[in-house]
């Protein structure tokens, strides 16, 4: 066995809401130009044509006017409130919004280099740093749970921006409720231990006491055990994830970039975004960062929409 150690802002709003408004137009008059050509005949013949449709076809019909409307309307709406928010929360652009959720999920393994004894044989939780996808997005996830900034939990729920967080129980028992907010917006909590130890240094029953016994809290305070995983440090070896097997575990990811208050870290040497990278930060504040968990997703989002990757939401893709 071995263990695999990982090194751990009002001329803005106008142009903003501008630019965003006409890409909602833009794309309204796509979906009328679709319609029109669905009242002209693309969409099969008319009840009058004394044609029949083929067997197992569907005679398709233009939604009224009125719908379209009103879908460019909340199109617009939504769009300007994003944008509005990204000014309100000193982002340089407005996040981009991820594609739809794959239909098909990647088929996702251990990174090469990263498995251990028996990783095929005994079916154990894959150790992987990016997900199997040529789209455009990364995946944000932060760990521990130390820091509980309302600020964040403000800022996140209003650019809508998806993440997944792993949480040891130690770090989080004096505030259930903080992570029950977060909860109720959409995000995933998942299992970062109980004490947030070194695993390796831990016997199997240890590591199992401490995986397990963070099932048990989770279950109990947020309603269910979740299936992934994350080792402290990004440390493990055979035992931790033969331990997260029988606890219920089904992936343990790691991460391929870090991202703090004043600087990224990378692990691979071109230093640069990949389609499916996951991104690490942490529950901090000002206690422990030159700055507070705001101004550290100001910092990640700025980048990635730079560089035109969506945030997207890890569990839709496993």
């Amino acid at each position: 066995m071995r263990a695999v150690v990982q090194n751990d802002k009002n001329g803005m709003l106008d142009g903003v809401l501008n630019g965003v408004l006409k890409r909602a137009g833009a794309r309204g008059g796509i979906v009328a130009l679709a319609v029109a050509a669905g009242v002209s005949g693309c969409s099969g013949p008319g009840p009058d044509s004394g044609a029949r449709p083929a067997p197992g076809q569907q005679i398709l019909h233009a939604p009224p006017a009125r719908a379209l409307d009103s879908y460019a309307t909340r199109l617009k709406a939504d769009r300007a409130a994003l944008a509005a928010a990204a000014v309100h929360w000193g982002l340089t652009g407005v996040p981009l919004m991820p594609p739809a959720p794959p239909a098909r999920k990647p088929r996702i393994t251990a990174r090469a280099g990263f498995e251990v004894d028996g990783q095929v044989e005994d079916h154990l939780p894959p150790v992987f740093t990016t997900i199997p996808t040529r789209q455009k997005v990364v995946f944000l996830t932060i760990d521990d749970g130390a820091e509980k900034d309302p600020a964040f939990l403000r800022m996140m729920s209003d650019l809508k921006v998806p993440y997944t967080a792993f949480l040891s129980n130690y770090l989080i028992k004096d505030d259930y409720a903080y992570f029950r907010k977060m909860q109720a917006e959409g995000v995933t909590l998942n299992n970062h231990t109980l004490h947030h130890p070194y695993l390796p240094g831990l016997s199997y029953e240890e590591q199992k006491d401490e995986i397990c016994g963070m099932q048990e809290v989770m279950k109990k305070r947020f309603g269910q055990a979740p299936t992934v995983f994350r080792p402290p440090y990004g440390n493990y070896n055979g035992d931790t994830l033969r331990a997260a097997k029988s606890c219920g575990i089904k992936y343990a990811p790691i991460w391929d970039e870090e991202v703090f208050v004043d600087h990224w870290e990378y692990r691979e040497d071109d230093k640069s975004l990949h389609p499916g990278d996951i991104v690490l930060t942490h529950f901090r504040g000002r206690e422990d960062w030159d700055g507070t968990m705001v101004d550290d997703m100001r910092r990640f989002l700025d980048k990635v929409t730079r560089e035109g990757y969506a945030v997207a939401r890890l569990e839709d893709y496993l």
